[in-house]
C-alpha cells in the first residue's frame, strides 16, 4: 500500500459515522440493496443494517454488500431483532411512513445516533417495524406519486443527516471512533485487497498493520500466505 492510499484510507476512516446507519427491512432488489450501501458509504455510514428470515436472502443482501467493501452490513431474522439491537446502542429509529403522527425529515436532529428504517419495496415497512420505531418521517411529495424507490428516498434521508452533522462538526475528526480491530481490518483489506483474499482463504488472521501503512507479521505468516498446499 503506497502512503497516499494509506493516508486515504486512514482519513475515510477518521470520517465514518459510527452512530448512524440504515435498516433495510425486506428490501430485496439486489439493486437496491447496492445503491443503499453505495449511499451509506458516500456519508461515511459504516455499518448497515438488514431484515429477512431466509437464509437465500441474507445470502444475497451479503453478496450485494461485495459491490462495497468498506461497508459492513448486519443480516437478522426478525425486525424486533434488529430495533433492540439499535436501541441497545442509544439509537433513535425512525420509521419512513405516511401516517397521522409523521413529520418532515427535515424536522429530524440527525446528529443524535439514529437509524433509518426503510420498508419492503412493494409493501413499504411492516405494523411490527412501525410499532418499534420512535417517530415516523415522510418525504414531502406534491406529484401524483406518492413514494420514491427506497434508494432514493434513503439517499434525500441520508444527505439531510450528513449535513447536520457537518454543520455540528462531525466530520472534522482527526481520528477514528472505531474500534482498533475494525480499524486494523479495514487497512488490510483496503490497503492489500490480494492479500485479504488469501488470508481469508487460507483462514489465517489479519497481520498488524504498523503506522506506516506496512504489514507487520512474522516469518511464518509469510511461509503460511505463500504455501501451495501441495504435500
Amino acid at each position: 500500500m503506497n502512503a497516499q492510499r494509506f493516508a486515504r484510507i486512514q482519513e475515510m476512516l477518521a470520517l465514518r459515522q459510527h452512530d448512524l446507519t440504515v435498516c433495510m427491512e425486506q428490501v430485496h432488489k439486489p439493486h437496491n440493496v447496492s445503491a443503499v450501501i453505495r449511499t451509506a458509504d458516500a456519508v461515511g455510514i459504516h455499518e448497515v443494517h438488514a431484515v429477512w428470515p431466509s437464509v437465500r436472502m441474507r445470502t444475497m443482501v451479503s453478496a450485494s454488500a461485495g459491490s462495497n467493501s468498506w461497508v459492513k452490513v448486519k443480516t437478522h431474522t426478525h425486525i424486533t431483532e434488529a430495533v433492540r439491537h439499535l436501541k441497545d446502542r442509544g439509537m433513535q429509529v425512525l420509521a419512513t411512513h405516511l401516517s397521522d403522527k409523521a413529520v418532515d425529515f427535515r424536522a429530524i436532529d440527525y446528529t443524535r445516533p439514529t437509524c433509518i428504517l426503510m420498508g419492503q419495496e412493494k409493501t413499504g415497512i411492516t405494523a411490527d417495524a412501525l410499532a418499534l420505531a420512535d417517530q415516523d418521517i415522510i418525504i414531502p411529495m406534491v406529484g401524483m406519486v406518492q413514494s420514491l424507490n427506497v434508494s432514493v428516498a434513503s439517499a434525500l434521508i441520508l444527505y439531510e443527516a450528513q449535513r447536520q452533522r457537518q454543520n455540528a462538526g462531525m466530520y472534522q475528526r482527526k481520528h477514528s471512533l472505531l474500534d482498533e480491530e475494525e480499524q486494523q481490518r479495514l487497512l488490510f483489506e483496503g490497503g492489500y485487497p490480494v492479500l485479504a483474499r488469501v488470508a481469508k482463504q487460507k483462514g489465517l488472521p489479519y497481520p498488524q498493520i504498523n503506522m506506516q501503512g506496512g504489514i507487520d507479521a512474522d516469518a511464518s505468516w509469510w511461509s503460511a500466505m505463500q504455501a501451495t498446499g501441495r504435500k
